[in-house]
């Protein structure tokens, strides 16, 4: 981490104790914005599931992907839910290379640290007319479209894409207990104006190779789903070709380089991205 951001690091309230999903991931993907106890963990994940860094990197190339080929298509506005950390490429970084001043990013946690860090990030490296973080519940729809908006960064009376990366197959409980997760993104769906996509990247075991180790792995990833599935948190969007299929495998043409899979199955997630006609 370079001096003059580690003056700002840790922000104020941060918990150095305990490991942040966000700051495990950037770990996997080799930044910087990581502690002690989120290397501890994300070292002790890998020898539990060594393939977790290919996958971690392999979910970061489809982001890539999905926000060039969005680019290409004329889409500006972007709602990141669940984004972790403004990092590493992330949505705001890969737009702006290849449209460099023309789009819009507002990331959505739910974690205050992450959200805390994401804010120094983007005071740093973002433009604040361009660039917003929130702190937000994936699980209320409404109320977080209603602070989205309240950023004055994206104007949801226009086509926006919703990315909902690698965020799903972490179990989205509600007061009763229940998995709320394709409810609200039915909701999403709904709240989209025509023209609208929606990308998701979901962890699996059905049809990956290392399935035995990614049993082990399975209390940090709550929730599988299998691909029937996924493609059914589609809707009716219309799926944009070649629908759901591994990461890895997603629009392949358009990487620079690959995560190092013998076989796409490897890459352990599920990905897609619909329309909304």
């Amino acid at each position: 981490m370079a001096d003059s951001v580690r003056d700002e690091f840790p922000p104020h309230g941060v918990d150095l104790l305990n490991p942040s999903p966000a700051r495990v991931y950037d770990f996997l993907l080799g930044g910087d914005y990581c502690y002690e106890t989120d290397r501890r963990f994300g070292e002790q994940a890998l020898r539990v599931f060594p393939k977790l860094r290919a996958v971690a990197r392999a979910n970061r190339l489809f982001l890539h992907r999905v926000v060039r080929y969005l680019l290409r298509r004329g889409v500006r506005q972007f709602v990141d839910i669940g984004a972790g950390l403004p990092t590493m490429g992330h949505t705001h970084q890969v737009a702006d290379v290849f449209a460099p001043g023309e789009s819009q990013v507002v990331y959505v946690d739910h974690e205050p640290v992450t959200v805390a860090h994401s804010r120094v990030l983007l005071d740093r490296d973002g433009d604040e007319k361009r660039h917003a973080a929130v702190h937000a519940d994936l699980r209320d729809p409404d109320r977080l479209w209603q602070q989205v908006a309240a950023t004055g960064v994206v104007d949801l009376d226009r086509p926006v894409a919703v990315l909902l990366i690698a965020v799903l197959h972490l179990r989205q409980l509600d007061s009763r207990g229940v998995d709320v997760g394709p409810r609200a993104v039915a909701r999403y769906r709904e709240l989209c104006r025509p023209g609208s996509y929606l990308a998701i990247s979901h962890l699996t075991d059905e049809g990956v190779p290392i399935r035995a180790k990614l049993a082990a792995f399975a209390e940090l990833a709550a929730v599988w789903r299998s691909k029937q599935e996924v493609e059914a948190l589609f809707g009716d969007f219309e799926l944009v070709e070649p629908g759901v299929t591994w990461t890895a495998s997603w629009h392949p043409e358009e990487t620079v380089r690959d995560a190092g899979f013998a076989v796409p199955g490897e890459s352990a997630m599920w990905a897609g991205v619909g329309r909304k006609v």
